[in-house]
Parts: C-alpha cells; structure tokens; sequence
C-alpha cells in the first residue's frame, strides 16, 4: 500500500473519483522520453481531450519529489515535455524506489502508471502498445532473458489497459503465451486477431474477442466479481485512415532488428532503437500511426471507463 503523503491526486480526479465518475490513466514516458518538442505535449493534451471527448476525466501520471502525482496540470506537462535531456528519470516497478529517493521528475512506464492507477482507485489506463517478450529472448538468439516488467505487473494489479497490443518489434506470440501462463486475459476489440500497433492485423489469433466496450466493459466487471487481481490487456487496433500495410510493418521491423544486431544493441537501450530505426525506415509513417493509435486508445479508454462507471 502506498502510504498517503507518496500518492498526491490532483483535485478533478479525486472529486471524479469520490462521484464515481469515470477516470482513465495515461503514463508521461511518452511526454519525457516517447516524441520531441512540441511534439509530445501537443499528443498528451490530444489524449487527455481524447478522454475528455468520451466523457471521462483523464489522469496524467508522474513522479515528483518522491510523490506519485495522478493527475497533472498543464504546466506540469509542459515541463515534463521542456525537461533539458536525460533530467527525467524513466520509472518502472523496480525502479520506483529509485525515483522517489532521488527527487526530481521520474516518468512512468506502463507498469509503474498501473501501480499508482489501481492506489488511486481507477479502473482504466490507456497508453500506446505494452512491453513484452523481446524476439529471441527463449531461443538463443538475444544475449539476455529480455522480457518486460509490464507482463508480471499485469498479472498482479487490476488495471483495464487499453492498447494496441505489444509492440511490433516484439515477439507476439510469445509475449501471449506468457500473459496467458500468468493469467492475464488478452482481449481484441473489434477484430479477431492480434492488432501489429503500426498494422490492424498481424495474422496472430487474438486469444479472446469483443465485439465493442460493451462487451470489455463485461469482461471487466465479471474479472472484478470472480476476484481474479489480474490485469486485463484490450488490444485496440491503429485507425484504418492511419494504418501501415501489414507487409510494411513486417518489413521494417526485419530490417530494424538486423540493424540493432549488426550495432550490438540490447538491453534497455533495444526498444528505442529500434523504434526510431523503423520510423527511419518508413520515412515517418510509422510515427503519425503511433501518435494516431495512442490518441485513439485514450479516446477507447474513456468509452470504456464511462460504460464501466453506469455499473
């Protein structure tokens, strides 16, 4: 449990929280360390209008001075996105700690938002794609066992998370084997199968479908009510409008991952690389369809996090 003086909610969503009016979570790494200047402010003010858009009211989650703030305002964004380079620390489960006792600002991952949304009582968090088990990771063909903090949080904190599935420089199916070993449903909205973030498709079976919020909304209730403390991961797909061919994706990603091997890249420094080799690769495109599917999981995430709050 958090004790009180570490959690510092903003003031509209604890009063949303106390009215049991709907809340979604959004993470700031993708403020400090995700886009570049304006870039990355104008996305999260377009993700928090996104939720507002759905009738919910959005939580912006950092770390400052050693407080978990769940809820930020304009300026604190603004410094968060102005923040001279390498100033912010980047937080996870294992490095909250850390955080706190340095000062300062720390960003949150995926993981450490779940930690402060389920503290402050919200249900829903929406963010852009989740970690997850890293190509070659159980076969020899990565120099470490990489798989990301966000599939264990997933199996112990219960948070709805809206995304559009893991990443795809990931390795799919098996980041879906692990959720499902730790029992963690993994649940397509309105597809049957797995989004590729950049793609709608990856020709990957979703292991569960819905056809709309409605039908989440119910997974989520009846997750809650069989007293299952596991997350659940709704895989949204890209808008269609701003979708890259599938063959693209997969292209991009192969060429991106001999790149990284040639260079010696791994460890923590493997997924930004690669990111921002496959947005090199595609002449940008892949960035206008990541900043499209992060908007529209926020919007995705306020409509389920209203259907949640009717009861």
């Amino acid at each position: 449990m958090i004790q009180n003086d570490r959690l510092v909610i903003a003031p509209e969503v604890a009063d949303a929280l106390r009215d049991r009016r709907p809340v979604v979570a959004l993470e700031s790494t993708l403020i400090s360390h995700g886009l570049p200047y304006p870039q990355n402010v104008e996305v999260a003010t377009a993700s928090e209008q996104a939720i507002r858009g759905s009738g919910a009211v959005p939580a912006t989650v950092a770390m400052r001075d050693g407080r978990l703030l769940v809820g930020l305002a304009a300026g604190d964004l603004e410094a968060l996105a102005t923040a001279p380079g390498g100033s912010v620390r980047k937080v996870s489960r294992h490095s909250l700690a850390e955080g706190a006792a340095a000062g300062g600002w720390s960003a949150t991952t995926v993981s450490a938002t779940m930690i402060a949304a389920h503290a402050a009582g919200i249900r829903v968090f929406a963010t852009g794609g989740i970690g997850g088990v890293h190509r070659g990771a159980f076969d020899g063909g990565s120099p470490s066992l990489d798989v990301s903090a966000d599939l264990d949080e997933l199996a112990r904190t219960p948070v709805a998370v809206v995304c559009a599935g893991p990443k795809a420089i990931l390795d799919v199916p098996r980041t879906l084997e692990y959720l499902e070993t730790r029992g963690v449903p993994v649940v397509a909205l309105g597809i049957d199968e797995m989004p590729f973030f950049w793609a709608r498709r990856s020709g990957v079976p979703a292991p569960l479908s819905v056809p709309d919020v409605t039908g989440a909304a119910n997974i989520v209730r009846a997750q809650a009510a069989l007293g299952l403390a596991a997350g659940i991961v709704f895989c949204n797909p890209v808008p269609e409008a701003d979708a890259l061919p599938d063959a693209l994706v997969r292209e991009a990603v192969a060429r991106a991952l001999k790149d990284a091997a040639d260079a010696g890249i791994h460890g923590p420094a493997t997924t930004p690389w690669l990111l921002a080799r496959v947005a090199e690769i595609t002449g940008g495109e892949s960035v206008k369809a990541n900043i499209s599917l992060i908007v529209n999981n926020a919007r995705v995430g306020g409509l389920l996090a209203v259907e949640l709050a009717r009861g």
